[in-house]
């Protein structure tokens, strides 16, 4: 009774809270669990609503894939770096792609002077998709692209590369972004209006579902709002109302929801309050589950299954003391370990500064491998089932979301929502409030505003060789010089043809990228029809 009365004595402190605003209590009991259905909220593993997650066995049948993002200069370069990755026991490739490439222009394009292979891999032609590749089976490998505006034409590019190597195209896995709506919220790399960009997103849902079964056609992002300064609560309800919108277009396209759904999958932020990111990915199981079986009316049970790709949170990278990131990465990785992540990449110590050396790549992949094979967090399936804490946290973080889907049905949908900002204006809020915590002192981050040094000692980055543009450039030329000029131009016609009609746009890109189309002048062809996405202002 002692020990019951000092605990008594803790003062119930406001400031203690998430970084959604949750209250944290010093001290958590069975009290706080009354009235939880063990059945029906938590279950078992494999079961439904899949809280304690996706699969029956967890790491104890799998591990998670081990993932490291990368893409830098040109496509050899880049091919370098992925048969390094390789050979140092990582288990799926992710690609990087420059801005030129995301947004659909080419690497001579007057817009893409300064941006070619900066912040990732300058993709123009198949030449250049086959360089990426050379030498890596494809069946041997799952690939994820973090592509969306342009993703059925990289999609294209990656099965006619396939083809080339006498590839089952249906045994290909891997996953393409394709989340064109978290472009509109938090990124800015859109091309075509929402409208229209959904249009090919379905076509690709739609011919994937016939020709590669095993290739997830969309990853839901909620990563990418993370980074723009959203809460975790924010981040669930967003990243949920955006699988929304795509599920429902592909229906209203005539999809069959029980064959399209088990190959959607989603991607989240492992961010550095811990035992609220557990809490989270618990939570958006369970609110997906719930989504797909009562909402959407799905009756595959695959369909009710939320998959994840998980990445530590850049925007938690600090260029101060930047040895601290690593320290940072673990915490967040075991987090999204501890959360029931089927795919993880780990960012480097480094990446405030540049993109990743190979030193600090390794060590990002090795931090995944010590604890897959030595923290013991895989051992037992879901660890933090049970707790006190963790089952109150994860309940209100989805009653919170759920809050937020009603406000977005209210405003008529995800897509209204969007186009009225009201999604972006609760993310600039957020990150708001979070940088005034940071400036007064209120939130603390370790190197920045506590526990600073006064020297800071240099650390080596990676640099991208300047001549690589001119390089790239010059092959894109050569490239145009050398193509039969009427396949080329008969198969954009084809395009440009299919996106005025309505049809299927997935078998005229396919036809294009294989008579050397380029990523912009395929882009150009559907500009042509679908014109060009201008934003909101959000004040």
């Amino acid at each position: 009774m002692a020990e019951r009365a000092k605990v008594a004595d803790i003062p119930q402190s406001l400031e203690v809270e998430t970084s959604s605003h949750i209250q944290v209590k010093p001290l958590y009991t069975p009290a706080d669990l009354k009235g939880l259905d063990y059945e029906a909220e938590v279950s078992y593993p494999g079961e439904y609503p899949f809280t304690r997650g996706v699969q029956a066995t967890m790491y104890r049948g799998r591990l998670w894939t081990m993932r490291q993002y990368a893409g830098m200069g040109d496509a050899e370069e880049s091919n370098k770096r992925y048969k390094y990755l390789l050979a140092n026991g990582t288990t799926g490739l992710s690609v990087a792609f420059d801005l030129p490439t995301q947004i659909g222009m080419d690497s001579d394009h007057v817009l893409a002077a300064g941006e070619v292979g900066k912040v990732g891999v300058a993709i123009d032609s198949i030449e250049d998709m086959q360089r990426l590749f050379d030498g890596i089976d494809l069946t041997k490998i799952s690939t994820s692209m973090t592509i969306n505006a342009t993703a059925s034409i990289l999609l294209a590019l990656y099965v006619a590369v396939a083809r080339r190597q006498g590839a089952d195209v249906r045994k290909l896995s891997g996953t393409v972004q394709n989340d064109v709506l978290k472009e509109y919220i938090a990124r800015g790399t859109y091309i075509y209006p929402p409208q229209q960009a959904m249009h090919v997103i379905t076509d690709m849902f739609a011919w994937a579902n016939e020709n590669a079964p095993d290739w997830n056609t969309i990853s839901i992002s909620g990563y990418h709002m993370r980074e723009a300064g959203s809460t975790a609560v924010q981040e669930v309800a967003f990243t949920l109302g955006n699988g929304m919108a795509y599920v429902q277009a592909a229906i209203n396209a005539g999809l069959d929801i029980d064959k399209f759904a088990p190959r959607v999958s989603f991607f989240f932020n492992a961010h550095i309050n811990f035992l609220e990111e557990v809490a989270k990915f618990r939570a958006a199981r369970r609110m997906w589950a719930r989504i797909m079986r009562e909402h959407f009316k799905a009756k595959n049970p695959r369909s009710w299954m939320l998959r994840f790709h998980t990445q530590t949170a850049g925007s938690t990278l600090t260029a101060q003391q930047p040895e601290n990131n690593i320290v940072r990465t673990a915490i967040q990785a075991l987090a999204a370990v501890m959360g029931g992540t089927q795919s993880l990449h780990t960012n480097s110590y480094d990446e405030a500064l540049a993109l990743p050396t190979e030193q600090a790549a390794r060590i990002a992949l090795r931090t995944q491998q010590i604890v897959a094979y030595e923290s013991g967090a895989a051992q037992t399936i879901d660890p933090l089932a049970g707790s006190y804490y963790i089952e109150t946290l994860t309940s209100e973080i989805e009653k919170r979301a759920a809050e937020y889907l009603g406000k977005i049905e209210v405003l008529g949908g995800m897509l209204k929502a969007i186009e009225r900002g009201f999604v972006q204006q609760e993310i600039q809020n957020a990150a708001y409030e979070y940088q005034q915590a940071v400036d007064h002192e209120q939130a603390v981050v370790v190197g920045v505003n506590r526990f600073e040094v006064e020297e800071e000692k240099p650390i080596p980055i990676q640099r991208i060789d300047p001549a690589l543009e001119a390089k790239q450039i010059e092959r894109l030329r050569a490239l145009r010089a050398k193509r039969d000029a009427g396949p080329w131009q008969a198969a954009l016609k084809g395009v440009e043809d299919a996106a005025r009609s309505g049809a299927n746009v997935m078998p005229r890109i396919l036809e294009a990228v294989e008579v050397y189309a380029t990523v912009g002048e395929i882009s150009d062809a559907m500009r042509r029809v679908f014109g060009e996405y201008r934003e909101a202002v959000v004040i």
